[in-house]
Parts: structure tokens; sequence; C-alpha cells
């Protein structure tokens, strides 16, 4: 398999990577080719980004989640057809969990990808060559290749530390940006603000966009990135155990909400839902009166408190999803859709204009318990297993996904756990997955290719209630 591809990895969160792949994926396909987006690591933000400027769906690769063969499937499922793949590092290129596990160098020798190391060069020069070259000799499988040098006082300034890095480290710098507040994205408590949302918010989203890429044509050596892409080794090809045509959901409809709340979805986990023979129906909780004829709803993560207001107004459905849930239809809610299901959501939002400002807001009503802004971040890996047999799993099935979430629930009644986690926070004390007949609702995220439990189970559970229908 011999794909040209870099990996843009950057030398500590924050360097500014994102908004520099941002960039590069537009001017890409200003040229004219057909650029395939990764993220590594599990997150859906960088990845809408992605979507939205390359018109193909990102894709998220793990090695703390997947197997080296589950990532070389996955990047050749997507990649396949493509002129060039562009994979975004996480943090700092060598940031892992156990060891290298889940780093974006991990995926890098995964891949056998040239990496392109961005490096914050604020206040340094000749140090700036001690960076690159000390991280060139922790890991010699790493292939560095080329190096960024972002936020730069002039011109000055990137002339002394390219001059320094290329001597030193013996390795080209392909790309020299000046300190700039353009090259900013919006920004909240959980990262970037969504493409969806941003567009519609945020009044010159697009042109910022667009400027962002014209700084990025103006600094980088684009010619030179994709010659470092195309020489990149070839790699195995991949076992295809994934992405397999079947039957298990034929005829079955599933309703997933999508709107400016509900958002974060993995696109494998709704694509293995496709290839199983369902249909996949987006509704909107903020604009739809009711949901639509599904035999089973998903209810994704987002930013439900930034539209408490509008989606408490809507109770009509509210009612809708209440009365399905209670007659029995399948339900999964991921996080921003716990949130939604419980009785009310309270937020305190400093420093954003947000329509639930320190107010409270009545939900769907499902989980007896009040969603409120938590004390902290929660940023974690989850190790879980099923106590009990659900929508999406059965008694005794472990799973590893992941929890991103800035809120917490005060649960007010008796309420069942169906998940145990040894490693995360969850819901209450290691405990996750509210449920409440075929409804579970938890702060956990899985990843259809980490756990494959769904959606064929999700699948089973929508045509046994439909059946019973």
């Amino acid at each position: 398999m011999r794909i040209p591809r870099i990996v843009i990895a950057g030398d500590r969160s924050s360097s500014g990577k994102t908004t520099i792949v941002a960039g590069l994926l537009s001017a890409l396909v200003r040229m004219g080719l057909k650029v395939q987006a990764f993220k590594v690591a599990m997150d859906y933000i960088d990845p809408s980004y992605h979507t939205w400027i390359t018109g193909r769906f990102c894709r998220n690769l793990d090695g703390y989640l997947m197997s080296e063969g589950r990532v070389l499937e996955i990047f050749d499922h997507a990649a396949r057809d493509a002129d060039i793949a562009v994979i975004e590092g996480v943090r700092g290129l060598y940031e892992g969990y156990e060891g290298d596990a889940g780093s974006t160098a991990q995926i890098a020798k995964m891949l056998r990808a040239p990496v392109i190391l961005v490096v914050d060069a604020r206040s340094i020069t000749r140090s700036a060559a001690a960076l690159v070259k000390g991280y060139m000799d922790y890991d010699r499988d790493v292939r560095i290749r080329g190096v960024i040098l972002n936020k730069l006082g002039g011109e000055r300034h990137a002339d002394k530390a390219t001059k320094e890095i290329e001597r030193y480290a013996g390795v080209p710098v392909v790309g020299a940006i000046q300190r700039n507040d353009e090259m900013h994205l919006a920004m909240r408590h959980l990262g970037l603000v969504p493409v969806t949302e941003g567009r519609l918010r945020h009044h010159g989203f697009d042109e910022r966009v667009s400027r962002i890429r014209e700084i990025v044509e103006m600094s980088l050596d684009i010619k030179r990135l994709i010659e470092i892409a195309g020489g990149a080794e070839d790699i195995p090809d991949a076992e295809h155990d994934l992405y397999l045509r079947n039957d298990r959901g034929l005829g079955l409809k599933v309703g997933v909400a999508q709107d400016e709340a509900f958002n974060f979805y993995y696109r494998d986990n709704l694509e293995l839902i496709e290839l199983a023979g369902a249909e996949v129906v987006p509704f909107s909780p903020i604009h739809d009166s009711r949901i639509p004829e599904v035999d089973g709803l998903y209810i994704g993560g987002g930013y439900p408190e930034l539209y408490a207001e509008d989606l408490s107004r809507n109770s009509s459905m509210m009612k809708s999803i209440s009365d399905a849930q209670a007659d029995g239809m399948p339900v999964y809610a991921e996080c921003g859709g716990l949130m939604y299901m419980c009785r009310e959501l309270e937020w305190s939002q400093e420093g954003e204009v947000s329509s639930c400002q320190n107010s409270s807001y009545q939900m769907v009503g499902v989980v007896p318990a009040l969603a409120r802004k938590g004390r902290r971040r929660i940023v974690s890996y989850v190790n879980g297993s099923f106590v009990t047999d659900t929508s999406i799993g059965r008694r005794g099935d472990g799973f590893m996904g992941h929890e991103f979430h800035h809120s917490e629930l005060v649960v007010d009644g008796d309420v069942r756990y169906a998940i145990r986690l040894s490693r995360g926070t969850g819901i209450s004390d290691g405990r996750d997955g509210i449920v409440d007949g075929r409804m579970i609702a938890s702060y956990s995220h899985i990843h259809s290719a980490s756990y494959r439990g769904f959606p064929d189970i999700f699948l089973d559970a929508c045509r046994e209630y439909r059946y019973r229908s």
C-alpha cells in the first residue's frame, strides 16, 4: 500500500498544528488534489474542520484503542483513492498514555509516515535546533523529515532559527509562520468550536479560515511537503474485516440527532450502521417537532448546554423521545445526549454569550438528574465492562473508549448503572451507563473499531423493538 502521506505533529500542545493543518488542507484542495485527512486519538472537533475543508470524512486513528491492523485498515479504507493523506497529531509528538501507546509517534511508525514537526518558536532561536535534534534522537524509528517554525517574531528570528536547525539537526525547515492574531480558530472549554456551530454563530468564520489558508500558502513550501509525502515508504496491505456489508440491520431505521447541539459522531460508527443495511435518519432536537419514524435513537455528544433554551422550548420533541423510550425503543445517548436525557440542565458559561447563562432548563426527563457545569474538565480513556444486558452491550462484555466532558450529574432518584469502569470517572465513582428499559445514557464514548458490540447489538435491539411493535 503506497499512498503519499505526512504526519503534522507538534512539539507540545498548543503549538498551532491544528490551525496549520486546516490551512494546509485548504491549500491542497485548492490545488485540485483529493485530500484525505486523519486525526490521531479520539476527537470530534478537529475532524469536523477537516471534513468540511476536504469534502471527505476525516477518520480517527488511535493506537491505544485500536490494533495496528485496525489502524492500517481504517487508513487504507479512507485514503485508497486520495492523492495525499494528511494526519494531524495530538498533543506533543511523543505524548502517550502507556509508553507511546496513543501517541502521534506510534501512529507515524505504524503508517511509516514522514513527520513534519511544528515548533512553537516563541523566544527561541538556537534552542530550537537543540529541541528538534532532541526530538529526532529520542526515537530513531520516527522519521522527522521537516520542520515548521510557528509564532515567530520576524524575519530575522526565522532566519536565525532556520540556519541553526538545518546546520545542527540536518532537517529542512519547510515553513516559517509569523505571530499573527488571524492564525486562530474560535475556542471554548473543551477546545475548538465545532465547525457546524462556527459557521452558524460566528460572523466571518468562513473568511477567517480562508485567511488562514492564505497565510499558510505564503509561509509553507507546499511543493516540498508534497514531495516529502510522496517519499513515504510502502506499508503492508491491510486485512479487511471491519467495513463489510451485511444484512444485520436490513430494513431498519436509526434516528441520529444532528444539529447545532448534537454533532459529535465518529464516521465509522455511522458507516457501520449503514453497511449493516440500516438507514441513518438525521433529525434535529432543536428544529424538528418530533422524532422520525425509526426503530432506535442515537443521540451523540455536542454542546447542549449552549442550546438549552432552544432544546427546552421544543417540548413536543422531548415528549416524542420520552414516549418512544417508554414504549421500549432502544435509545443510546452519549455524553451530550446523556445531559439531554436528564430532567434539567443548568449551566454558567463565563466569558461567552450563551442562551443558558446562569439558568436551569427542563430536558427530556428520563434520567432523574440535574446536569450542570462540573468542577473540572475530564479528558481520559476509559476501560469498562457491562454489568447487565443493555441495548449496546451484553453483561460481561468489556470495552475501551473515552470520556470528554466538563459537566457532572447530580442524581436525585433511583438509577441503575450498566457499566463499571476500571479506568475513568463516568457518572459517579467509576459507574456509568444509566439504564431505563432499552435506554442507556453514559459519559463513555465508544468507537466501533475498538468495540465491535456497536452497532451489532444495538441493531439487534432495534429489530426486536420493530418486531414487537
